[in-house]
């Protein structure tokens, strides 16, 4: 059962994370929006059940080029909060999960891959 936490408290709870960016590294992102949905839709070719609380899209900065803005799209940071919520038994949870996640997509924002932040303690 998912816990209750209503889409603008959760909402909340993403801008807490985003806002615990250290300034340092927040000035360095650019060109990156954050959106909140509800689930993730697989691709084709995935698992239909797959289910991830995060996912970045984008070209990490560590692969930009000169050429890179010429017409670029900003870079999408998305948060899914029912699998955020099936994840977590408790509200504390939740508010660990959230910021751990976008810490998480945040860092491939920075070229970082899911090996290294697992290594880091960031998965």
């Amino acid at each position: 059962m998912l816990l209750n936490i209503s889409d603008d408290e959760f909402e909340q709870l993403v801008e807490r994370a985003i806002d615990s960016i250290p300034d340092a590294i927040f000035a360095m992102m650019q060109n990156v929006i954050f959106f909140i949905e509800d689930d993730y839709t697989p691709l084709p070719g995935e698992p239909k059940n797959l289910e991830i609380m995060g996912l970045y899209e984008g070209t990490a900065l560590t692969e930009r080029d000169a050429g890179w803005s010429a017409g670029a799209l900003p870079d999408r940071i998305t948060i899914f909060k029912n699998p955020t919520l099936k994840a977590c038994e408790t509200h504390d949870e939740v508010v660990r999960e959230v910021g751990i996640t976008v810490m998480h997509e945040v860092a491939h924002h920075f070229g970082i891959d899911d090996e290294k932040l697992h290594a880091l303690g960031w998965s």
